[in-house]
C-alpha cells in the first residue's frame, strides 16, 4: 500500500499566487522562460530556470547557476514572495480548462513506495535529466516541480476532497494559457492520509525525470547522513483519480523518407499498414493513424490483429514496429535525430504547417492513448515507446514547495 504525508509548504500569498506561479520547467526553453519571466522578479522560473537571468551563452548546468537557483529562492522567501505555513498540512489542486475540471491531492509521495515500483512508471529516464533536476534540487534544498500522479478512483478520497472544497481557497486565478487554478488547505489530513493506506499503486502520468531525481536525491542524502535525509525521503506530488485526466497525443514529425521517393515510400507502408482516402487530420479511433504527405492527409490502418502484449498493441508502438523503424530506418525514436515529437497541444495543423514549410518530409497524428492502457503497461511492469502522453492542463510551480 502507498503511503503519503504532509507537509509544511513554502507557498505564494493569495494576492502573490499568479504573480509567482510558473509553467512547468521543461515545457520551456530559455529564451521562452526569459520572456515568461520579463517584468516579473516574482516568477518562479527565476528559480526553476536561474539561467535566465546569466548571459545567453552561459551553462545552464554550471555549479554557478544551481548556486543561483538557491539564490533565489532564499529571496523569494526573504521578500515575502514565498511565505512558511505554520503547521503540515495537505491541498488540494483543482485546474479547470476548456469546460472540463481535474481535482488533485498536493502530498508529499514516498520515495521508498517509488524506489520498490508502489510508485509505477512507463518510460524510461535519461541519466543528464535527472542528474540536472537532482542538482537543482540539492541546491534549492526542496521539491518545487510536483510530479503528476494517477491512480484508480477511490470513493472515500473522493468523499474526502469534494469535502475540503467547502472551504475558502488559498489561492484562485486564471493564467494566460486560459487555466483556471484554484487551492485549498486541508489543515486535519488524518483521514485522507489513512484512506490512501488503501490504495496499492499510484502511476506516474507526467513527471518521470522529477520522480526519478527525487529518489536519487532521497537515497544520496541517506547514504550521507546528511539531516534532511528524512524529510527528503517524501517528494512533492500531486495525485489525480484516472477518472478526471485528460491524455492527449504525441505526434511525430520525420525529416525525411530514408532516399524513398513518394511512391516508393508508399509501396512500403502499404506491406504493413491498409492505405485510407481519409482526409481527416485527426484519427476517428484507436486503431487507426493520420499521416501527412505531400499536401493532404491520409489514413492508416494496421494490417492483421492488434497483439495482446499491452506495449505492442499502442498505435505508437505498431506505427514504430511497421513504418518508422523498418521504412523510414529510425531504430530508436529516443536518440534518432531524423524525429521530433509534438504535444497534442499544439494540434495537427503544427503537423501539416511543419512539412509544407519543408521542415519535415511527413508527419503521423496518432489518437490518444488512454489512462488505463498507461496502467496496464505499468502494472505488467513495462515501457512505453518515448513521448507516447501529453497531458493537459500542466501543474504550475511554485505554488507548492517542499523543504527538507
Amino acid at each position: 500500500m502507498v503511503a503519503i504525508r504532509s507537509f509544511r509548504a513554502l507557498r505564494p500569498p493569495t494576492a502573490l499566487a499568479e504573480r509567482v506561479a510558473s509553467v512547468p520547467y521543461d515545457t520551456v526553453d530559455t529564451v521562452e522562460a526569459r520572456a515568461l519571466a520579463e517584468g516579473c522578479p516574482e516568477s518562479f522560473l527565476r528559480v526553476v530556470r536561474a539561467e535566465l537571468e546569466f548571459p545567453a551563452d552561459a551553462d545552464s548546468h554550471s555549479d554557478e547557476v544551481y548556486a543561483h537557483a538557491g539564490k533565489r529562492l532564499r529571496d523569494h522567501v526573504k521578500r515575502g514572495w514565498l511565505v512558511r505555513e505554520e503547521q503540515p498540512s495537505l491541498y488540494v489542486y483543482r485546474l479547470t480548462w476548456r469546460g472540463r475540471s481535474q481535482t488533485g491531492l498536493v502530498v508529499c509521495c514516498s520515495a521508498d513506495d517509488y524506489l520498490e515500483d508502489r510508485i509505477k512508471k512507463h518510460e524510461k529516464t535519461r541519466p543528464d535529466k535527472e542528474e540536472d533536476r537532482m542538482r537543482l534540487t540539492l541546491a534549492l534544498r526542496a521539491h518545487t516541480g510536483p510530479v503528476f500522479l494517477t491512480y484508480r478512483d477511490h470513493g472515500l478520497v473522493d468523499a474526502l476532497v469534494s469535502e475540503a472544497l467547502r472551504q475558502a481557497p488559498v489561492f484562485d486565478f486564471t493564467a494566460p494559457d486560459e487555466v483556471r487554478h484554484e487551492g485549498w488547505r486541508i489543515d486535519a489530513p488524518e483521514a485522507l492520509i489513512e484512506a490512501f493506506a488503501g490504495i496499492d499503486a499510484l502511476y506516474v502520468a507526467d513527471g518521470h525525470h522529477r520522480s526519478a531525481s527525487a529518489a536519487r536525491t532521497a537515497v544520496r542524502l541517506r547514504e550521507q547522513g546528511d539531516p534532511g535525509a528524512d524529510e527528503a525521503a517524501g517528494f512533492l506530488a500531486v495525485l489525480f483519480p484516472a477518472s478526471q485526466l485528460r491524455v492527449l497525443p504525441y505526434n511525430r514529425l520525420v525529416n525525411d523518407l530514408h532516399g524513398l521517393d513518394p511512391e516508393a515510400f508508399r509501396a512500403r507502408v502499404e506491406e504493413s499498414f491498409e492505405w485510407l482516402d481519409d482526409a481527416r487530420d485527426e484519427p476517428p479511433q484507436r486503431g487507426q493513424i493520420q499521416m501527412y504527405l505531400q499536401s493532404r492527409w491520409w489514413g492508416l490502418r494496421p494490417r492483421g490483429a492488434a497483439p495482446q502484449d499491452p506495449v505492442a498493441r499502442l498505435d505508437v508502438s505498431r506505427l514504430q514496429d511497421g513504418l518508422l523503424g523498418p521504412v523510414l530506418g529510425i531504430d530508436d525514436p529516443r536518440t534518432s535525430e531524423r524525429i521530433r515529437f509534438v504535444g497534442g497541444i499544439r494540434g495537427s495543423a503544427a503537423l501539416a504547417r511543419a512539412v509544407d514549410a519543408g521542415e519535415a518530409a511527413v508527419a503521423f497524428a496518432l489518437y490518444p492513448v488512454a489512462v488505463e492502457e498507461i496502467m496496464q503497461v505499468a502494472d505488467a511492469g513495462r515501457i512505453m515507446a518515448p513521448k507516447c502522453t501529453w497531458f493537459e492542463p500542466k501543474l504550475r510551480s511554485g505554488l507548492f514547495v517542499h523543504e527538507f
